[in-house]
């Protein structure tokens, strides 16, 4: 048994049509955004994707938010910092729209209850791109409460991104916890099980499956949610 579950979001705990979800989410803030920064929504997304890109090349030395705000403001030719609380409220307002394009899977809900009962010290493992409006938002979307887990990565408490085993490390240390004694369980072949290195046990959850790489998945124990469920009933009986 695992003590430390470290769970994926997006595709995972909360379910998603990616594409769709993408392009609501940035439909959405150009809508909020371009009359407010006079800066064109093509723009404005390239800001977004640089600022992304910028975040997962982080070597450890800057927060990711201070990659982020540096791409954006090179990106669009001005300081967009000074619409900082604008956006966070945009988190919790507009960015509701991208909502169409989520589920919820029961299964989840019942997996965290069931590994809340068993003494579990639960962690959510999202890429962390979003500050934590965003995050805390989609947590919600899932039928969840932030408020089970010890640690949201979010990227003003971040200094990497997956699928750099630094993330995995930072996690550890920051939790004072052993990849040994936990578990990653995600959604993403790459980002995911690359934590299955540095010795965390894994289990991925096909029902949205990213497999960029058509890699084979029969060295991971995979499944549903509500497999892993099951799975969960057995493990922890």
């Amino acid at each position: 048994m695992r003590k430390n579950i470290l769970f994926d979001l997006d595709g995972t705990l909360l379910p998603m049509d990616l594409p769709k979800f993408i392009k609501i989410y940035l439909r959405s803030f150009c809508e909020r955004f371009v009359p407010l920064t006079g800066v064109d929504g093509d723009t404005l997304s390239t800001g977004i994707w640089n600022g992304a890109a910028a975040m997962a090349q982080n070597d450890g030395n800057y927060i990711n938010s201070e990659l982020f705000w540096e791409a954006m403001n090179s990106t669009c030719g001005r300081d967009m910092r000074v619409f900082k609380k604008d956006i966070d409220d945009y988190y919790t307002g507009g960015f509701a729209a991208a909502k169409d394009a989520v589920w919820q899977s029961p299964h989840a809900a019942k997996s965290i209850e069931l590994l809340k009962s068993k003494g579990c010290r639960l962690i959510v493992a999202t890429n962390p791109i979003f500050p934590i409006s965003a995050t805390v938002m989609r947590i919600k979307w899932a039928g969840l409460d932030p408020t089970d887990f010890e640690l949201i990565t979010v990227y003003d408490n971040s200094s990497s991104c997956k699928p750099s085993l630094r993330y995995y490390a930072d996690i550890c240390a920051i939790c004072g916890i052993s990849p040994e004694e936990s578990m990653m369980v995600g959604n993403d072949v790459d980002e995911d099980m690359c934590a299955a290195e540095p010795g965390f046990d894994t289990f991925l959850i096909t029902d949205c499956l990213i497999n960029r790489h058509e890699k084979d998945i029969s060295k991971y124990r995979h499944g549903s949610f509500e497999e892993f469920y099951l799975w969960l009933q057995k493990e922890y009986d």
